[in-house]
C-alpha cells in the first residue's frame, strides 16, 4: 500500500495487537543502517515502510519507546507536529490534499489515512486575543500589524480561551463560557492568510509564563475588500501555534484547488 509512495505518506490504524492504541505506517526515504548493511538489492525496498505504535494514556497520545518525544493532546496534534519537525520518526510525516490511495481501486480503504484529517477537521482551544481591523491589508504585515496595535495598547485586551476548529467549511471559534461571544464562523473562502507572528512575540499569561502569537486574516462580513486580523495564543504547548497554523494553510490550499 504504501511501498509506491513518497517518504513521509503515512497511514493510522487502530492497534489490533495494543487495546486503545494506534499503529502508525509510513514510507520512509531509506532503512535503518544496520538493514542497508545486511540486506542487498530489492530486499531493501521492503524495509522503507517502518511500523510506529502510538500509545494512548491520561496524558494523551505519544510514540510509544521514544523517551524525547512529548505526549500530546491528541492524535491530530501528535500529527501535525510530526508534518513540521520529525521528531523521533525517521522524517516528517507528509499531509497530502486529497487520499493518496484513492487512484488504487484494487486496494482496500485503510480505516484511516492522512487525508482524512483534511476532511473531518480538527480542533483544540487557545487563547483568543483580539480582532483588529486592517481595512484592505492581508498576509504577514496584518497579523504583525493588528499584534503591535494590540500590545501597543493602554487598555490591553484579556484573553479567553476559545474552542479553535478548522475544517475544510472554514474556521469555527467557540467560547465555552461566552465571556465574549458564542460562536463566529468563517467560510474557508474568506480566510486569506494565516500564520504566527512574523516578529515572534508572545503574549504573556495572566498566571504567568509566555505564550506565542499567532493570527488569521478573514474578509469582513458583507465585505469583498475589508479585512480583520484575528489574534490568538498558544493555550497547551502540546498544540503549538506552529502546527495550527500549518494546518489551517494545509486545509486553505485543498480549498483552492477544489
Amino acid at each position: 500500500m504504501l511501498k509506491d509512495r513518497d517518504p513521509g505518506t503515512f497511514v493510522i490504524r487502530d492497534s489490533h495487537s495494543f487495546r486503545g492504541a494506534y499503529g502508525l505506517a509510513m514510507k520512509v526515504a531509506s532503512p535503518p543502517p544496520t538493514l542497508q548493511q545486511s540486506k542487498k538489492g530489492g530486499d531493501v525496498a521492503n524495509e522503507l515502510v517502518r511500523h510506529f505504535l502510538i500509545e494512548t494514556s491520561p496524558k494523551g497520545v505519544k510514540l510509544k519507546g521514544c523517551p524525547n518525544e512529548p505526549h500530546f493532546g491528541c492524535l491530530s496534534a501528535l500529527v501535525y507536529q510530526h508534518s513540521i519537525t520529525p521528531l523521533a520518526l525517521p522524517c516528517t510525516l507528509l499531509i497530502p490534499t486529497r487520499d493518496p490511495f484513492e487512484q488504487s481501486p484494487e486496494s482496500s480503504p485503510p480505516s484511516s489515512t492522512a487525508s482524512n484529517l483534511l476532511k473531518q477537521g480538527a480542533a483544540c482551544n487557545v487563547l483568543y486575543i483580539n480582532s483588529v481591523d486592517m481595512e484592505s491589508l492581508t498576509g504577514p504585515q496584518a497579523v504583525a500589524k493588528a499584534i503591535s496595535e494590540t500590545l501597543g495598547a493602554s487598555d490591553a485586551p484579556t484573553s479567553t480561551i476559545v474552542h479553535f476548529k478548522v475544517s475544510p467549511q472554514g474556521i469555527t471559534l467557540t467560547d465555552n463560557q461566552r465571556k465574549l461571544f458564542f460562536r463566529r464562523h468563517y467560510p474557508i473562502n474568506t480566510v486569506t492568510f494565516c500564520d504566527i507572528d512574523p516578529q515572534d512575540r508572545k503574549w504573556v499569561k495572566e498566571e504567568g509564563g509566555a505564550a506565542r502569537l499567532f493570527g488569521f486574516v478573514a474578509r469582513k462580513q458583507g465585505s469583498t475588500t475589508d479585512n480583520v486580523s484575528h489574534l490568538f495564543a498558544e493555550l497547551d504547548p502540546e498544540q503549538p501555534a506552529t502546527a495550527i497554523v500549518n494546518f489551517v494553510s494545509k486545509v486553505m490550499m485543498g480549498s483552492q484547488k477544489r
